[in-house]
């Protein structure tokens, strides 16, 4: 199954500064020798004359191309409100540039998102276009594989997953006009937005598979959530579908709470993931170490309770929980 169904500070980039101490001795006739001072002392200080290893304790752990350029590149889908949007400044906010930064300070780098399309994400981390994915990125078998889930034929070699987050999906429709929708079976009959490539993209392909004759499902697929919102809000749909999170968000938000209401119980609950092509273990492990370290020191549960979905929230960092 494909799925989305799915972020900043800076930290001090470690440097060293070199001391000479030169010393001259009067041996016969006031003979001139040079050295080299002891530089111990100034290893793992900043050019601030700080403290790096205290600064971003994990810093060692990330290849050294990344610790050179002190930036993590993050291919992401940025219209997926709260997991990550542009507030009204244009700056890129939620979940993930949260988590993201929290991740980066333990390490001592950036991370800095680049917007894409989301069914391409995949394809710009194997390009080496990003350095990972973060994007409400279900981690599932079939992206770990590089299997195209609609196919079943290998398109690519796969990526890993750190898995930071749990959610399922949600149905939502007008508010007051639920029609009686409160399962995935209800919508034979009707029509459904989606986002392109998301679970719930899947789940509503597989449900128009099951529909009955003359109770077909129609799917209306758009590159982004919000686009899928807004064919729902103008009368076009009867329905959408989208994460727990992004539907629950828009249900409180979108026309000041008077446009949508969440109907049925979420489904097909999975783990998000940060991608990381195969065979970059470095760089997964030293994210998987930074996850553990801002889960253990209680900044990870300051950032699932600000965007209030501390129900999602895991207790350990896993690579490729996904099934």
């Amino acid at each position: 199954m494909t799925a989305r169904s799915t972020r900043r500070s800076f930290a001090a980039k470690s440097g060293q500064s070199r001391l000479a101490a030169i010393g001259a001795i009067a041996v016969a006739g006031s003979l001139l020798l040079t050295g080299c001072g002891d530089q111990t002392k100034e290893k793992d200080k900043g050019e601030s004359g700080g403290d790096v290893k205290a600064a971003a304790p994990l810093a060692d752990k990330l290849p050294q191309a990344i610790r050179d350029k002190g930036e993590v590149k993050v291919g992401s889908d940025i219209a997926y409100a709260p997991v990550e949007f542009k507030d009204k400044s244009g700056k890129t906010v939620g979940i993930d540039p949260d988590i993201a930064a929290a991740i980066g300070k333990q390490l001592g780098v950036k991370f800095t998102f680049e917007n894409g399309t989301f069914d391409t994400l995949i394809t710009g981390l194997r390009s080496k276009r990003y350095d990972v994915a973060m994007s409400a990125m279900t981690d599932t078998k079939d992206r770990q594989n590089g299997v195209d889930g609609d196919t079943g034929k290998k398109v690519g070699e796969g990526v890993d997953f750190v898995d930071y987050f749990n959610a399922g999906v949600s149905i939502y429709t007008l508010k007051g006009k639920t029609q009686s929708i409160a399962t995935w079976d209800d919508l034979c009959g009707k029509k459904i937005v989606v986002q392109r490539g998301t679970v719930s993209h899947d789940l509503a392909k597989a449900q128009a598979k099951k529909c009955p004759s003359g109770k077909k499902l129609s799917v209306e697929a758009y590159d982004t959530d919000q686009q899928a919102q807004t064919r729902l809000r103008s009368g076009g749909a009867d329905a959408g579908s989208a994460d727990f999170p992004v539907a629950a968000y828009a249900v409180e938000t979108s026309g000041g709470g008077n446009d949508f209401e969440l109907v049925g119980e979420q489904v097909e609950a999975a783990p998000y993931g940060i991608a990381v092509a195969k065979g970059n273990t470095e760089l997964r492990d030293a994210i998987k170490a930074a996850l553990d370290a801002i889960i253990k020191n209680g900044e990870y549960a300051k950032i699932v309770a600000k965007w209030g979905v501390d129900g999602g929230a895991v207790k350990a960092a896993v690579v490729n929980g996904g099934k």
